[in-house]
C-alpha cells in the first residue's frame, strides 16, 4: 500500500483535503456561522448528542446495516 493511501481515506488525496482547508480557512465568521446553521436545518440529515462512550458502537452500525433507509420525517 503506498503512502498515499494509508494517509488518505478512500475518494480523498491531498488535493481534495487542500481544498476543504482553503474552503474553511477563507471563510468569514458569518459565512461559517450560516453553514452550521443551515446543517441544522436540513432536514435530510438528523443531529444528536451521543454519549462518548457509544460512539464507536454508532460509527460500527453503518458497516452492519443491509444499505441506506429512509429517515424518519421530523415531528
Amino acid at each position: 500500500m503506498s503512502e498515499t493511501a494509508r494517509r488518505f481515506p478512500p475518494g480523498w488525496d491531498e488535493d481534495r483535503v487542500r481544498d476543504v482547508i482553503e474552503h474553511y480557512d477563507g471563510q468569514s465568521d458569518d459565512e461559517l456561522a450560516a453553514e452550521i446553521e443551515a446543517t441544522f436545518e436540513d432536514r435530510s440529515h438528523t443531529v444528536m448528542v451521543i454519549p462518548n462512550d457509544l460512539v464507536p458502537a454508532v460509527r460500527a452500525l453503518p458497516s452492519e446495516s443491509p444499505g441506506p433507509t429512509p429517515a424518519s420525517p421530523a415531528p
